[in-house]
């Protein structure tokens, strides 16, 4: 996860004709004594007329801009574009109890959330008391730190910490996934260092999330990677690059003016989330790091609602 104009929920809603009208006022924002369930947004819904069913998520960091400003009527927002679970990455500097009641008055569910590796690393009965009070079954990260380019001695590394953060979330009845990030492809014997940390991590006890971008520019098949290893994948962020980006970064990185609306980027999305489904990943989040996740989020979940394999 690494600009945004503002604009209103009427303004977004009409973008998607596919959606139910929302006519609901955004709560106002404060702690979870200053919401009332009353300020819920209408049940807005998404139209799957195509062979994706979802249900479509987001990964709230794409509205991080709008949520500085007011995180109640960011949820109302992210609730009126017809999305019913998101993805967490912070709390907006309050408990994860207050989240959790913005949430409930969104009318959202979160299914699973971000912390930093040093948040699992040092706080992990933290992580999970604010696991259970948010209720989400997933909890992973999206960085392993390094210096430098990823190497066969900080792949094991990560190796034994997955196993232990693992353990740690399936004891306390919840799930740990790493989220691949693009660095890890650096060759390694008839494969890469990504294929090193899936093929020795303990299969009961981590599980991941495949960065759809991140997993593209580095130069792998995102379709392919899923059906390499059946069952180890639950999660998927939808995010693509626009054409003519040159593919072959291990940086872990990419201007925001190069990402792309979803159906306007390079990736094969009708291959990519046919093998997703029928594998069994179980949460697609959008997210959404261009300049303009506003306007862009609403033209990707009409691609996505209309898609034809």
């Amino acid at each position: 996860m690494h600009n945004a104009r503002s604009c209103t929920i009427a303004l977004l809603v009409a973008s998607l004709p596919l959606l139910a009208a929302c006519e609901s006022k955004p709560a106002a924002s404060g702690d979870s004594a200053g919401v009332s369930p009353a300020a819920a947004p209408a049940a807005a819904a998404i139209d799957y007329t195509g062979d994706f069913k979802g249900p479509l998520g987001v990964q709230l960091w794409s509205f991080r801009e709008a949520a500085e400003k007011d995180p109640v009527a960011m949820l109302a927002m992210t609730r009126g574009l017809g999305l019913t679970h998101v993805e967490t990455a912070g709390t907006y500097g309050k408990s994860a109890d207050t989240l959790a009641t913005w949430l409930r008055n969104a009318n959202l569910k979160a299914t699973s959330m971000h912390v930093p590796y040093e948040m699992l690393r040092d706080s992990m009965p933290k992580v999970i008391a604010d696991a259970k009070t948010l209720g989400v079954t997933y909890v992973g990260t999206a960085w392993y730190p390094h210096d430098g380019p990823f190497t066969e001695a900080t792949a094991r590394k990560a190796i034994a910490d997955f196993n232990n953060f693992g353990k740690a979330t399936k004891d306390a009845g919840l799930r740990f996934f790493y989220h691949n990030h693009g660095y890890e492809p650096e060759r390694y014997k008839d494969g890469t260092l990504l294929d090193l940390i899936i093929g020795e991590t303990d299969p009961s006890l981590v599980y991941f999330e495949e960065d759809v971008l991140w997993t593209y520019l580095p130069g792998v098949d995102p379709a392919a990677l899923i059906r390499k290893y059946p069952g180890r994948f639950k999660l998927m962020h939808i995010k693509d690059m626009k054409p003519g980006v040159a593919r072959g970064s291990l940086s872990g990185g990419l201007p925001a003016e190069q990402q792309a609306v979803i159906g306007e980027g390079q990736v094969n999305w009708g291959e990519l989330l046919k093998t997703a489904t029928a594998d069994g990943v179980e949460h697609f989040y959008l997210e959404d790091e261009t300049p303009a996740p506003l306007t862009n989020v609403p033209l990707s979940i009409k691609y996505l609602a209309q898609l034809k394999y």
